[in-house]
């Protein structure tokens, strides 16, 4: 019988705590738990560890689903924006600390279930997002590839593409924080991952996300010729997947973000516990708060399951089976199963209110 919430918080937490070895920031968890108090969209994205402790008692054929290394913690939150080592814009999923091998349905099903708890009293409804993320996972399994944004997908640049008075209020955030000294382990790989490592630096923590607060996180501010340059560090742990379901304890998290079927991000950089990223207006995530509708549009629905699609061919080999699994499932598997996860998240979150 799966605790209830308020007793797999705390369990988890005392895991956290015990696994970051004394790095746990704990303002950082008072700020997660407001959060999750907010509504079950937020909650959602806080306690992808709820969802792995839960997801087989509410929908437990899935378990038999063929397995893929997989995102895990999808949601509509967890895509955004990058310059590859081309230098072109890309658009995809950016946000891997909970992958593992699971059952494939389940970033599937997750990716649903977020859409439908953040939509509120917005249309779409459940059966067209559950057509739109279908189509567009199926289109990527058959033909895996990433979403370069300098010629094609003209409607994808212009979402994410922020304009001026946007671009200069993201510098001015992260020029206002003042300098504060950090550990060593993070000030050093903040410093490994800027255009100069010999050069000067300031560095100071960042309170950021939802479901990784509670982590350390620390950003490397620099100028660099002309301009300013951003780094941002954060611990990584063990995927909440594995904890509860077993598995490889390796943290995954670079192999999905470096996939064959994805233009990398040649400044994501997963080692030693750490995720090291570059920050700038194009190399950041998309939220909802302002940008629901797009977010939840059926052309963005499909986008997201295709980049999966992407992300699971990746894995070797793996595409063929999962798409012939697929093909086999009832017309209205996806709505029926994120229902009846979106439902669980909302009884969940109403517990612990």
């Amino acid at each position: 019988m799966t605790a209830s919430i308020k007793a797999s918080v705390k369990t988890y937490e005392a895991w956290l705590a015990a696994a970051l070895g004394g790095d746990l920031v704990e303002a950082d968890l008072a700020e997660k738990h407001d959060k999750m108090r907010e509504g079950p969209f937020p909650f959602l994205r806080a306690t992808y560890w709820r969802w792995a402790e839960t997801i087989f008692e509410t929908c437990p054929d899935l378990a038999s689903a063929p397995a893929v290394l997989a995102i895990g913690d999808t949601h509509v939150e967890n895509f955004g924006c990058w310059r590859d080592a081309e230098g072109r814009l890309v658009w995809g999923a950016n946000d891997f600390d909970d992958a593992a091998a699971m059952p494939y349905p389940l970033d599937l099903v997750r990716l649903a279930a977020s859409a439908l708890l953040a939509r509120e009293d917005r249309d779409p409804g459940s059966g067209e997002i559950c057509a739109a993320i279908l189509a567009g996972y199926a289109a990527g399994l058959v033909d895996p590839r990433p979403f370069i944004l300098e010629r094609d997908h003209k409607w994808l640049r212009k979402a994410v593409m922020l304009p001026e008075t946007e671009r200069a209020a993201y510098w001015a955030k992260f020029a206002a924080p003042a300098p504060r000294p950090i550990p060593l382990r993070y000030r050093e790989a903040l410093r490994g991952a800027l255009p100069d490592p010999a050069g000067p630096f300031e560095t100071f923590p960042r309170t950021a996300g939802v479901g990784s607060l509670g982590r350390p996180r620390f950003v490397a501010r620099a100028d660099w010729r002309g301009g300013p340059v951003l780094r941002e560090v954060k611990a990584v742990v063990v995927s909440a997947w594995v904890l509860r379901h077993g598995g490889d304890p390796a943290i995954r998290a670079g192999v999905v973000a470096g996939g064959r079927f994805r233009a990398v991000d040649p400044r994501h950089h997963v080692a030693d516990g750490l995720v090291v990223r570059r920050l700038s207006p194009n190399s950041r995530k998309i939220e909802a708060k302002g940008s629901a509708d797009e977010l939840l549009s059926p052309d963005m629905l499909t986008a997201m399951s295709r980049e999966i699609a992407a992300c699971h061919a990746g894995d070797p080999g793996r595409a063929p089976a999962l798409l012939a699994h697929l093909r086999g499932l009832p017309p209205d598997w996806l709505r029926v199963h994120a229902k009846a996860a979106a439902r669980q998240v909302e009884a969940d979150q109403a517990a612990f209110t």
